[in-house]
């Protein structure tokens, strides 16, 4: 399983690094593959309840909501909301008609799937898009990474208090704190680091990344937590087996989409 995970990212990391550094239509493109992948897991993690969310209207609800962002931001947000909302009840009700029997709960499922995916994988788009937007998203997910690889190993090794016996029984209390510390850490050194390339103009610094990796380290876990709930639920161990080792998409990004919009709201304020 770890032979897998380090091979697997070896092969990715290179080729993601790049889509970050060009940004633009690659960057959007990249962050909306991963996303319809991870949408249509979730949808189909209530599938397999005997549910019927409406998969294809939640992948293009998120095409929509990330091609919306990358070409006006938060402009057309209000519009985007209304239809997803008039379009997911209109097809619910169609279905009901067709022999569906729990449309109401199949409603539920396709409007949160795709707000909950779509909207927030949206703020990595935002966050590329800010002045020295390439170096707030090259803080923000290599100290999502690094926050997690702390806690994953300081969790095996010593973790003894469990953290979340329901959710995930895995996780430690030992192992959260080592991922506060490594994200603080890394976010600190990763702050530096981008500084130093960048140039003295640059608004990411070590204290930026410290305070962002903080953030990211305390708060992202509970993006994790919240699709092991899902799965919990449903009886499954993961999202997809879209990546050996990994998981589905839904299981790579759970904490990524949280680290998007923390990272989009403090590089507003720190860099203020």
């Amino acid at each position: 399983m770890l032979r897998d995970r380090v091979i697997v990212a070896l092969l990715v990391l290179p080729p993601v690094f790049w889509v970050i550094t060009v940004g633009g239509w690659p960057f959007a493109l990249t962050v909306a593959l991963v996303a319809c992948f991870a949408v249509a897991e979730f949808g189909m993690l209530y599938r397999g309840q005997r549910l019927r969310p409406a998969v294809p209207l939640m992948v293009a609800g998120v095409l929509v909501l990330l091609a919306a962002r990358h070409l006006s931001g938060f402009d057309s947000t209000p519009t985007l909301l209304a239809g997803l909302c008039l379009i997911g009840m209109t097809w619910h009700l169609v279905d009901y008609e067709l022999g569906a029997e729990r449309s109401g709960t199949d409603f539920a499922i396709t409007l949160t799937g795709t707000v909950y995916v779509g909207w927030l994988a949206a703020y990595l788009i935002s966050l590329r898009q800010l002045p020295d937007g390439k170096w707030w998203v090259l803080l923000a997910l290599p100290t999502t990474w690094l926050a997690d690889t702390a806690a994953y190993f300081v969790g095996r090794a010593i973790g003894r208090h469990r953290m979340s016996p329901r959710l995930s029984p895995k996780k430690t209390w030992e192992g959260y704190l080592a991922g506060v510390v490594g994200g603080a850490l890394g976010g600190g050194g990763l702050g530096l680091l981008w500084n130093l390339w960048a140039g003295p103009e640059s608004l990411v610094n070590g204290v930026h990344g410290l305070v962002l990796g903080l953030a990211i380290g305390g708060l992202s876990p509970l993006g994790d937590l919240g699709i092991s709930m899902i799965k919990r639920e449903v009886g499954v161990k993961d999202t997809g087996n879209l990546i050996p080792g990994h998981g589905g998409a839904l299981d790579r990004i759970d904490s990524i989409l949280w680290a998007g919009v923390l990272g989009f709201y403090l590089a507003g304020v720190l860099a203020s």
